[in-house]
């Protein structure tokens, strides 16, 4: 699985692009704002973008989404329906973190536990994943020993669970029995910050051994 990591938004977010290696179809993974930088890094590669995918409701993962599913005429696919109401609050989001207006959407195709998108010959498998948000969704791709996981997890640390409906009880079991199962060596491709890895965040996170949280 070939990876492209786009720092968009003031916020640093990872929009990643995502690329069978056989097949060359692509997909873009919360792509938060910037919509020229992300369209420019997929022309200069060359991919053909398949559909957008969602981990989540705010609205630096988002706030592109629909400017390049027009773009490319594709499908937008998540979160999971437990974050509908981030959806419906767009526009707020957008007035209160001082972006462009930002209009509601909702996504071609929920998404839940246990469903699998397939882009060429990736199969990424959905692990609902609630606790920063109650519909976000990770997206996990054995083959490349691979998972996406928005803001659920990052290097050291975890999502922030003081959003309305977050609940870090919720989290960190998730975080428990969705992601700490996987093998060790599965690169963690995070929403914000550097990438890191299942072995090294079970041995190394703070928020997860009871030291902090």
């Amino acid at each position: 699985m070939k990876v492209l990591t786009i720092p968009v938004t003031p916020f640093m977010q990872n929009c990643r692009v995502i690329a069978c290696d056989i097949t060359g179809k692509a997909a873009i993974v919360d792509p938060g704002g910037d919509a020229d930088k992300i369209l420019s890094v997929i022309e200069s590669n060359k991919l053909t973008i398949e559909f957008i995918l969602l981990t989540h409701g705010h609205l630096d993962h988002v706030g592109a989404s629909t400017e390049l599913a027009e773009a490319f005429d594709v499908e937008i696919i998540g979160p999971h329906l437990e974050d509908k109401f981030w959806l419906d609050g767009l526009p707020m989001q957008a007035q209160m973190f001082g972006f462009a207006p930002q209009p509601v959407f909702y996504p071609n195709r929920w998404l839940e536990e246990g469903d699998v998108v397939e882009l060429g010959e990736l199969r990424l498998t959905v692990k609902h994943c609630p606790g920063h948000t109650p519909g976000h969704v990770v997206f996990h791709e054995p083959k490349s020993a691979s998972v996406l996981v928005g803001d659920v997890l990052f290097k050291g640390s975890v999502g922030r669970t003081d959003f309305p409906k977050g609940d870090a009880a919720q989290l960190k079991h998730a975080i428990e029995t969705k992601l700490f199962t996987l093998d060790e060596n599965t690169r963690v491709m995070s929403g914000h910050g550097e990438d890191t890895s299942i072995g090294y965040e079970k041995r190394h996170n703070p928020f997860m051994s009871g030291r902090f949280g």
